[in-house]
């Protein structure tokens, strides 16, 4: 990645600071900083701060432990015994100071004893909105990331075998990922069987699959720093007689999935494609047990600022990057959630997950 490229994300977060008639921000996210700078810091419990200005005169707070390397804009370095917020406050101008959501309490209160003619505005919106919208090369790395989403999962698929449990086939996704170059999972690996699957969050445990169970798996990697997640769900040698809906449900989910992904354009309303996909599993008296929004922006983290939801009246814009995952959960019996990526083009979308859809019989 190149300098030009960074320049080009802060004149972004510029233009926007300048809509909110900001001049001056603290951004504190370390994945924001990187999208800005380009410098990987972890700070741990250690200030890390980047002020953007609309002077231009952005400076960067670094403690002396972070190994770095920029030459963009003005360096601060402290060490643990120095005063580092003394630093920041003899930086900073009077009056509004955009602040972003993520700096902790311990720096921002210090920060506002020693400087009351500040008015501190949360406004990591500002960069928010600009990680919403993926550049090319971001674009490029997720697609590659669920690629190996989907390789691992058709691996999965063929791995699973009734006897096994979840944590065993979660452990095996997870080393898959590490197989086809990702550098691990975006989030803990869910694997559920049978009445499991109904829990949306449900944790891999020692529970045995079983034929007749549905097998459920929600699973995503990180590849280059940028994330993956898809969802597909399967059932164990056969429908089994407990489960005589199982099909039914199956194919109702993935019609309101692709429904969904078939008006994804730009300038369509997010809370619309949401409703897309409820109306219809509404329609078939599935409502209640489809319990969450319909998806989730994504990027360097599994879910970044952004949802598509039926309260989200924004629009859909060319370069977002968000997830399509309806889901019925019938409790004591089974769930069913499918999902993909999408990626919002200049007329469409672009499904980021190739894997079959429609549901198959594993084990």
């Amino acid at each position: 990645m190149n300098q030009e490229m960074f320049q080009n994300r802060v004149s972004r977060v510029l233009d926007k600071m300048k809509e909110r008639q900001l001049s001056q921000l603290i951004v504190a996210d370390p994945k924001s900083i990187w999208y800005l700078t380009g410098v990987d810091v972890d700070p741990y419990e250690r200030l890390f701060a980047l002020l953007l200005r609309a002077d231009g005169h952005h400076v960067l707070f670094l403690n002396r432990l972070f190994s770095v390397s920029q030459q963009q804009y003005e360096e601060v370095w402290f060490s643990d015994t120095d005063d580092s917020i003394g630093m920041i406050a003899a930086h900073v101008d009077a009056g509004e100071l955009g602040i972003d959501k993520v700096w902790p309490a311990r720096f921002l209160l210090p920060l506002l004893e020693r400087r009351k003619d500040i008015q501190p505005v949360l406004a990591s919106d500002c960069v928010d909105d600009c990680r919403a919208v993926k550049d090319a090369a971001e674009q490029m790395l997720m697609r590659e990331a669920s690629r190996i989403n989907d390789v691992v999962c058709e691996k999965a698929s063929a791995y699973v075998r009734a006897g096994m449990t979840e944590k065993e086939v979660a452990a095996y996704i997870e080393r898959c990922y590490l197989e086809e170059g990702a550098q691990g999972p975006s989030f803990q690996t869910i694997v559920s069987f049978g009445a499991n699957a109904a829990d949306p969050h449900h944790e891999p445990d020692d529970t045995v699959l079983k034929q007749g169970d549905c097998v459920l798996f929600d699973m995503g990697c990180i590849r280059d720093r940028y994330c993956s997640d898809m969802t597909r769900t399967f059932v164990c040698g056969g429908l089994g007689e407990a489960d005589p809906d199982f099909a039914k449900v199956h194919d109702l989910v993935r019609s309101a999935n692709e429904k969904a992904e078939s008006m994804i354009k730009p300038g369509v309303r997010l809370c619309d494609i949401d409703a897309a996909a409820r109306d219809l599993i509404g329609a078939a008296g599935y409502g209640p047990q489809f319990n969450h929004r319909l998806g989730h922006f994504i990027g360097q983290t599994d879910h970044e600022q952004g949802d598509v939801s039926r309260t989200n009246t924004a629009v859909a814009k060319p370069g977002m990057i968000f997830s399509i995952e309806p889901g019925v959960y019938l409790t004591g019996r089974f769930g069913v959630r499918v999902e993909d990526l999408v990626l919002v083009t200049e007329d469409g979308c672009e499904v980021l997950n190739h894997m079959d859809k429609h549901w198959k019989v594993v084990g």
